[in-house]
């Protein structure tokens, strides 16, 4: 396992424990059900609100390499695809010769 993968599984063991200690401090609380309601609401409304430029900024850039890739599969399809037809016209003007030169 390289550096990179440990520095991944850290970071994602870290966010789940960190999400896992507010969900138990949330429903350990002794508030009412109104009152959890509540405040969940607003810890989701907090955290989407610190990391939307992020989620945004990832979007983006996920989208990106959706739109590489599917232009270098294309390049790649259309490159597949010309070579295929050339090599049926080849063989079809082979085919016409050779039946050209038997009759």
């Amino acid at each position: 396992m390289s550096k990179e993968d440990n520095s991944i599984s850290f970071g994602v063991g870290l966010l789940f424990g960190v999400v896992g200690g507010v969900i138990a401090a949330v429903l350990y609380a002794p508030k009412s059900g109104e009152e959890t309601r509540q405040d969940v609401e607003n810890v989701i409304t907090d955290i989407a609100q610190k990391y939307t430029p992020e989620i945004k900024e990832a979007k983006k850039q996920a989208l990106t390499s959706i739109d590489v890739i599917r232009y270098r599969l294309e390049q790649q399809y259309n490159k597949i695809s010309d070579s295929i037809k050339a090599k049926q016209l080849a063989k079809a003007k082979e085919k016409e010769t050779t039946d050209f030169e038997v009759n």
